[in-house]
């Protein structure tokens, strides 16, 4: 089969492709796992956090891809023979011990050994990948395979975000920078919460005139003030200054969610300019988003079938899945990029 492998950790200011089209072996599915004909695969700013070393694998090559709509056309031993020729997604949850606290208590994502798909395991920038079927969830058929498969992690982890922040219908909610997720999540708060006023920070005029295209309240720069003070900020940028500016923006005892899997030290020195009177105090809360677990995956996509929630996406084929990186990294992406295979 084709795959993008990556080899290792590159510097993407220097070298614009560390992804290699090779032809592997096909993977095999072992007990309880089953084999999927990958149809489509999200483009997350978390494989650029893998490439660049924020969040690296542990062993190389690895073929990433997180965010995967896929036909079951095999299993191993163990599993429901119904699947067979299922379409599923699979998210960046793949596994974890299933037997610790955590994971007895629905917190899988918690669990010292999570198992990330496309960074500890292979991934789906392949034309086929194996996972436990326990982490391959049926996907509502009024989701076409491509506007599916962001889902399965911007979608995924907005819906847990927007869950973190505990707002109710009518607070005033803001999103710091507006890419994958937050596109998605202010979609899913014009449906579940037609009172909430969503306010925008994002450095891109391009990303700013998205936001109000989609129905957000306001849109502004980051360091920009907001038309009044709010409940909950969801972060979704990879720098630490929008981070400051989201807490001056709180009111009080409101949260900040992060989500992010890692920040950059670009501007680590903005953090300098954290002041506790104007950014903490007032029993203000800053809250990080630790993955996802099955339930959010499983709960979103049923969620995204009932309120028809697509996101706007671009299309890129397998072989051009440098080009779709490279593109996310520039800021220039409406919604989400998406990679197909020949099928």
């Amino acid at each position: 089969m084709k795959a993008m492998m990556l080899h290792g950790v590159y510097d993407l200011d220097r070298e614009d492709e560390p992804l290699v089209l090779e032809e592997v072996p096909v993977p095999v599915p072992g007990t309880g796992e089953v084999l999927l004909k990958v149809l489509a695969c999200g483009v997350c700013h978390t494989e650029l956090d893998e490439i660049e070393g924020r969040t690296p694998p542990p062993s190389y090559p690895v073929i990433p891809g997180h965010e995967v709509v896929g036909r079951v056309v095999g299993s191993g031993d163990g599993v429901d023979p119904s699947l067979l020729g299922a379409r599923v997604g699979v998210g960046w949850f793949h596994s974890s011990c299933d037997a610790c606290d955590y994971c007895l208590n629905g917190l899988e994502n918690l669990c010292a050994g999570f198992r990330a798909t496309g960074r500890d395991v292979n991934g789906g920038y392949a034309e086929y990948m194996t996972v436990p079927a326990s982490s391959a969830f049926r996907v509502p058929e009024g989701l076409d395979d491509e506007r599916a498969a962001p889902l399965l992690c911007a979608g995924a982890i907005g819906y847990r975000s927007l869950r973190l922040t505990g707002i109710r219908d009518g607070d005033a909610l803001g999103l710091t920078g507006f890419g994958g997720s937050a596109h998605l999540v202010l979609k899913m708060v014009k449906a579940r919460y037609p009172r909430t006023g969503v306010y925008v920070f994002s450095r891109n005029p391009a990303g700013r005139e998205f936001a109000l295209e989609l129905g957000a309240a306001w849109a502004g720069d980051t360091t920009d003030d907001p038309p009044e003070m709010l409940r909950a900020i969801i972060d979704t940028t990879p720098a630490w200054k929008p981070v400051v500016e989201a807490m001056r923006c709180l009111a009080p005892g409101g949260r900040l969610v992060i989500n992010a899997i890692r920040k950059e030290d670009g501007d680590k020195g903005y953090l300098e300019k954290l002041d506790y009177a104007r950014h903490i105090w007032m029993e203000k809360e800053i809250k990080s988003v630790a993955n996802v677990t099955r339930n959010d995956i499983r709960n979103f996509l049923r969620l995204a079938g009932e309120i028809d929630l697509e996101p706007e996406i671009s299309v890129y084929p397998l072989e051009d899945a440098n080009l779709a990186l490279s593109t996310l990294r520039g800021g220039g992406v409406r919604g989400a990029n998406v990679l197909v295979t020949g099928r």
